[in-house]
């Protein structure tokens, strides 16, 4: 098993309604020693898209960021999109979510879940369907 990756130089910024949500979802869904993994994935009306999900522990290359209660957990490539970013949760009357605000960005989807990098994919035709 090869070694994580712990790395003073990358950073992944949590707000505290993010924190709060994500330490709540932990102790809500009986995992609280659980990590949050964030990555970027091709797809999205942008061109790629952004995840997250719960994990017990780190994979092999992960960057591991650790505070505000737990760990971030975050793939090598997608930390070359990610470095720098900013995860929030805003709650609003017409729905809440995790948004990340992304200085790697050089365009995002309106409603926040995609983003076209610099050397990304091409964004697919059609739109947004998560926007509408």
């Amino acid at each position: 098993m090869q070694p994580n990756v712990i790395d003073e130089s990358v950073a992944i910024n949590v707000t505290e309604n993010a924190a709060e949500v994500v330490r709540n979802l932990l102790i809500s869904k009986n995992v609280p020693d659980y990590g949050l993994r964030v990555f970027v994935s091709g797809g999205g009306c942008s061109g790629m898209q952004y995840g997250m999900a719960l994990e017990a522990e780190a994979r092999p290359y992960d960057h591991v960021i650790a505070g505000e209660g737990f760990r971030i957990f975050i793939d090598p490539t997608s930390m070359m999109y990610l470095n720098n970013a900013t995860i929030d949760y805003q709650d609003s009357m017409i729905g809440g979510g995790f948004k990340i605000d992304n200085p790697n960005a050089v365009s995002s989807c309106g409603c926040g879940t995609s983003f076209k990098a610099e050397n990304g994919p091409a964004a697919p035709a059609g739109g947004c369907s998560s926007c509408g």
